[in-house]
């Protein structure tokens, strides 16, 4: 009796249980509680949260329960994130709940959602400055995208022992999206500046909506096939939607099959935060250069809205709070520059605006990924 319970303590949770596990539960909590009181991405924190609490569990090797052990079920889930499977499905869901009108109206808006990308290659210098091989750099400095998916999907490719952390790093900074951007908002515009009062958005036919993902697809495959994988579901899903054709088929998109897809998701990324191996040096690196990469490219596209001003005359000057939707948490960012503008100017109604280098931000982060896997895959 007295082997059996010594051999039962030393395989239960008291036996194996360590301190790192217990901050990485901490930590999972902490962002089950932003979810739930603070309403930062709840529909990303929760799963990943949770996910952190089961993934911190130790257990005996072997019993087929880890993520890493073959054929469990938590192993199975995790193959959507190791392999890349899951981030193109996300965006085929994202772009049938996309409206592109916004870019099509005024498409100079593009140019925002390119600037933003900045803090994506200024970052991966900084990683290498840090010693970080090229690819794992590569893959930290698509977190100045805030695009999630796009994150995992790049460190899957070329860095898949960063993934935990880049995928928490970058679905972190997205969830702190009305923390982060209004401070360097405020900053780097005044207060003229802000109160600019941006042209009504004209209508966008029907035919230039169905027309854009198939050009802006083909367009950007022939440019950078790279991205082939995550804008070719994209605007697949946009196509659905604009169509007026597949209702049915956009409305499963962006509705069953997105949802289902951001829980996996979500819940194998904080699975994946195991302690052992997620509490590193490397982490915290990654920590701090996913908050510079997200700052840089915030002020980036706030400041290139400024730089345009420059040649823009009358009602066709942008307002550069719109500049920071240049990245592509889509739709918060744009919320964020809409509330800003708003605490200056009730009447001054941003969020359309906004919606343009929203978008265009996501697209951006997409080409900058596969720019960056073409060039530093091995």
């Amino acid at each position: 009796m007295l082997e059996f319970i010594r051999i039962f303590f030393i395989n239960s949770v008291f036996g194996t249980f360590q301190i790192a596990n217990l901050i990485m539960i901490a930590i999972g909590c902490v962002f089950i509680w932003l979810a739930v009181t603070k309403d930062y991405e709840p529909l990303l924190l929760v799963p990943i949260g949770f996910g952190m609490l089961v993934g911190n569990i130790p257990f005996t090797e072997g019993m087929g329960i880890g993520y890493r052990e073959e054929n469990s079920v938590l192993n199975i889930l995790y193959h959507g994130v190791r392999y890349g499977w899951f981030p193109p499905l996300i965006f085929m869901g994202i772009g049938a709940m996309t409206d592109f009108s916004a870019l099509l109206s005024n498409p100079k808006l593009l140019f925002l959602g390119a600037a933003a990308q900045a803090g994506i290659f200024l970052t991966l210098l900084g990683a290498l400055f840090l010693d970080f091989t090229p690819a794992q750099a590569g893959a930290i400095g698509i977190i100045g995208g805030a695009d999630g998916p796009t994150a995992i999907f790049l460190s899957s490719k070329l860095a898949p022992d960063l993934l935990g952390a880049i995928a928490v790093s970058a679905y972190s900074y997205m969830a702190l999206v009305p923390v982060i951007q209004p401070p360097i908002m405020r900053l780097l515009t005044t207060k003229e500046e802000r109160l600019i009062r941006m042209k009504p958005p004209r209508q966008v036919t029907k035919r230039e909506k169905v027309l854009f993902p198939v050009i802006g697809f083909i367009a950007s495959a022939f440019i950078v096939p790279g991205s082939l994988n995550l804008l070719g579901m994209l605007f697949f899903g946009n196509l659905l939607k604009e169509s007026g054709v597949t209702e049915r088929l956009a409305n499963t998109a962006r509705t069953v099959l997105i949802d289902s897809v951001t829980i996996l998701l979500g819940f194998s990324v904080g699975v994946s935060t195991e302690a052992q191996s997620f509490l590193k040096g490397d982490s915290i690196k990654i920590f701090a250069l996913g908050a510079l990469s997200f700052m840089i490219a915030t002020a980036c596209g706030v400041l290139f809205a400024r730089f345009m001003n420059l040649f823009l005359k009358g009602d066709n000057r942008l307002n550069p709070l719109i500049g920071a939707a240049g990245v592509s948490a889509v739709p918060d960012s744009a919320r964020v520059v809409h509330q800003v503008g708003q605490e200056h100017d009730k009447s001054n109604f941003l969020l359309m605006h906004a919606m343009g280098p929203n978008v265009a931000g996501v697209i951006g982060s997409a080409i900058a990924a596969g720019v960056l896997w073409s060039v530093l895959a091995k």
